[in-house]
């Protein structure tokens, strides 16, 4: 195939640079502002795509955030394509105090106690469902009897407070990085068409030398 890399890379490889992309995560974060800046439309509607990529990723929907992002970027006549983007701020190194505000937040608004091994066992919790989705997806075929209890442990004290406290941090982060995106790629946008006008204004000062020269 003409696109197939050349050099596969093994999952370990795959896995070590979604933890830390390679070149840093500096060099990550300014591309994906690059590819913003270059992305065509307006400054708000671009904007409003970065906003509905940040909201998305507040979400417990794991796996699912592209769909979140490009969903909501549509229903707000946002980029799409920013949306995506946007994305890049759910990342290894922001998860985890996502999770914190969002589990801490959720508790608050529902009058719960957010218990203490919650805190400190979030892996636990989310192994402890993989395990019983696993389990229970291979029990169709085997017959096996379903396990519903770490599912249901992990639904009560993570998914759900998690989806109901996303909302608030979410809807903050959002509005925040709209107001914060849509400046710079206002101002980024500004410089590109005066530096377009003038190359313009140069091509036609020497195609004008060149005529009075003949």
């Amino acid at each position: 195939m003409v696109f197939k890399r050349r050099d596969q890379r093994p999952l370990l490889r795959i896995v070590a640079e979604w933890v830390y992309p390679r070149g840093g995560w500096m060099r990550a974060f300014q591309y994906v502002t690059h590819r913003l800046n270059r992305l065509p439309g307006s400054a708000e509607s671009i904007g409003r795509g970065v906003a509905a990529g940040v909201f998305a990723v507040f979400a417990p929907f794991f796996g699912f955030h592209f769909f979140i992002a490009a969903l909501l970027a549509w229903i707000l006549r946002g980029n799409v394509i920013a949306s995506l983007l946007a994305t890049f701020v759910g990342n290894p190194l922001t998860y985890v105090p996502i999770a914190i505000i969002s589990l801490e937040t959720g508790h608050f608004m529902l009058g719960s106690t957010m218990r203490s091994d919650v805190n400190a066992g979030l892996i636990a919790r989310f192994r402890g469902a993989a395990g019983d989705l696993l389990h229970n997806l291979w029990s169709i075929f085997s017959g096996a009897p379903a396990h519903w209890h770490e599912l249901k442990i992990f639904y009560d004290t993570v998914f759900f407070p998690w989806m109901i406290g996303a909302i608030i941090p979410g809807i903050l982060s959002s509005i925040l990085a709209y107001f914060i995106s849509v400046p710079l790629i206002r101002a980024y946008q500004k410089r590109r068409i005066a530096k377009r006008r003038a190359k313009i204004e140069k091509r036609r000062e020497q195609a004008g030398t060149s005529a009075a020269k003949r």
